[in-house]
């Protein structure tokens, strides 16, 4: 005889039997069994495969295979490839796995700088290439397996009809003033001039507001809006190495131009007054009786900057266009103290000759002299690139007659800038 709590036990477990049997044959229907109690594995393709290479996600969507991969390598240009235009990046890419090391180097072993994105999945060079060059690709890159995939590819870049090179002022290294406007010259014309400007930046120690402003196909300059702040420190990027300028030109060299701005030394000639005077800093430093154009011979007006300075200069008047038999032939083999300020041939010098004059009226042929101790000691307060600011007379400065920047305006000069 069985116990009534044997019974009752033994009906309980009897009663979960069959739910298991049920779920088993719910089980085998969904999965197209017979309903024999045997179960069916699905394939690794389907999206409920409980394998870990084919999981789901909560929209139902399979997630990415997760097997280990080797990395695949492609670089851009191909291999092989010529005339590959040189303002072009190249590009290495792996589709798994990240790349270790991409190096990119020209014939002459000149490097080409580049960067990775974040993942390590793409490394992008910079689009200065040099035109008729050879360039090799060498790297590594390592799959998701931890195999190591070398990097092996060369690539010709197109050869140029002409090249484009840049002369600057001012040079590497200088000291100049606070009015010097930064001139670029190209050794062949540009004729896209913006492609070019975009490769051309200039930084600062201190916040500057500036322009480039194309005097013509040959030369570029830039100036800031006022004088530069003194003491600050300018840097000249010149990227145009693989720039296209138009016409089969292209760039064959980058430069970078470091200089520095010195004291603040502004000169404001007053030639109907006969005076000179001169500011540093912000305070008036010295105030010079001088001598300047006589008829004939007027002394430009204008915003006009030392261009060159020289302790003891030859002054000849056939450089102006006198000769020898004219009565205002001149040729004084050692002018002291001289400062030129325009091309056509104004200075600034000592002139004992003229002393008598000097305060009170104008015999000069177009300089502005002074007494041989002034003259020395304005010499030592200057650096090229200073601003030297005429008034009193109607003749007035003529464009490129000089660094004449400063007497464009602002809107004028701005105006100028392939990119405005």
């Amino acid at each position: 005889m069985v116990s009534g709590s044997v019974r009752k036990h033994g009906l309980a477990v009897a009663g979960i039997c069959v739910l298991l049997l049920a779920g088993t044959a719910c089980s085998d229907t969904e999965a197209g069994g017979s309903g024999g109690g045997s179960q069916t594995t699905p394939s690794a393709s389907t999206s409920q495969s409980s394998s870990p290479s084919a999981s789901t996600t909560p929209d139902g969507s399979p997630t990415p295979s997760e097997t280990p991969t080797a990395a695949s390598i492609a670089v851009v240009p191909a291999k092989g490839a010529s005339s590959v235009q040189p303002n072009n990046p190249v590009t290495v890419t792996t589709t798994a796995g990240k790349l270790t090391a991409v190096t990119l180097k020209d014939d002459d072993g000149d490097k080409v700088a580049g960067s990775f994105n974040a993942d390590k999945t793409q490394w992008t060079s910079l689009p200065q290439l040099k035109p008729g060059a050879t360039y090799t690709v060498t790297g590594s890159a390592e799959g998701t397996d931890g195999a190591t995939v070398p990097i092996s590819s060369t690539f010709k870049t197109l050869k140029a009809s002409k090249s484009l090179k840049a002369s600057v002022v001012p040079l590497n290294g200088e000291t100049v003033g606070v009015a010097l406007p930064i001139q670029i010259f190209w050794n062949n014309p540009v004729k896209d001039r913006a492609a070019v400007e975009k490769r051309l930046s200039v930084k600062t120690s201190v916040p500057v507001d500036g322009s480039w402003h194309w005097v013509n196909s040959k030369q570029v300059n830039y100036r800031p809006k006022n004088y530069w702040p003194a003491g600050t420190k300018v840097t000249v990027n010149i990227a145009t190495q693989g720039v296209s300028a138009g016409n089969n030109t292209w760039g064959t060299a980058s430069r970078t131009i470091e200089f520095s701005i010195g004291k603040s030394v502004v000169t404001n000639v007053n030639v109907k007054k006969h005076l000179m005077t001169v500011t540093i800093n912000g305070k008036v430093a010295k105030t010079i009786p001088i001598t300047a154009g006589k008829d004939g011979f007027t002394t430009r007006s204008g915003v006009k900057v030392i261009m060159e300075k020289y302790p003891v200069k030859r002054m000849d008047a056939a450089t102006v266009g006198l000769k020898p038999g004219d009565p205002e032939y001149y040729n004084i083999p050692d002018v002291k103290w001289a400062q030129r300020v325009t091309s056509s041939g104004e200075f600034i010098h000592g002139a004992p000759w003229s002393s008598g004059s000097q305060g009170s009226e104008n015999v000069s042929h177009g300089c502005v002299g002074m007494s041989l101790k002034d003259a020395q000691w304005y010499y030592k307060q200057t650096l090229r690139g200073d601003p030297v600011i005429v008034t009193g007379t109607t003749r007035y400065m003529e464009p490129g007659n000089g660094w004449t920047d400063w007497n464009t305006t602002w809107a004028k000069y701005k105006a100028g800038s392939a990119l405005s």
